[in-house]
């Protein structure tokens, strides 16, 4: 066989293994649903008292919707946003991921990744077991309230996730 042959060979080779690989298939939040659970959760929190923004974002952390009640302070555009990034980010509740920061010294600079608030109120979206979104929620008087409102809500809207 010559040089040609085995190289010509060789390139068949390593591009049919490419073509190959795996074809990723993910689940995402749909625009649609992204813009009732925002809706639905300032208007839990409204009910409460709480005036809130809230931010929905996709699998990737980016932004699907947003709702603000009328007087929710200005710091709770980026707050809401910054809060769904990191849920969708760590697909875990933030709540969770700023106690894990506060107890763990090796989690502690968590805090440094750019675009992570470790303040309650960010809570996953799943569809089963997959992390298809994320609901961010600031303005209450406390992350585990604005994490309660959006916990409600995913309850309430359980079957459009099924």
């Amino acid at each position: 066989m010559s040089r040609y042959s085995l190289a010509a060979l060789l390139c068949t080779l390593t591009v049919a293994g490419a073509a190959n690989a795996a074809v990723l298939k993910e689940s995402n939040l749909a625009t649609a649903d992204a813009q009732q659970l925002a809706a639905a959760t300032v208007a839990a929190c409204q009910a409460k008292g709480y005036n809130v923004s809230a931010a929905v974002v996709d699998r990737a952390g980016l932004l699907k919707a947003f709702a603000r009640a009328d007087n929710a302070g200005p710091h709770t555009i980026e707050a809401s946003r910054a809060k769904a990034f990191t849920s969708a980010s760590t697909k875990a509740p933030t709540l969770a991921v700023m106690e894990t920061a506060q107890k763990n010294p090796g989690a502690a600079n968590l805090s440094d990744i750019p675009g992570f608030l470790l303040l309650g109120g960010g809570v996953p979206v799943k569809a089963g077991d997959s992390v298809i979104g994320a609901i961010g929620v600031a303005g209450a008087p406390g992350g585990h309230l604005d994490a309660q409102c959006a916990d409600e809500v995913l309850a309430a809207n359980a079957a459009l996730f099924q």
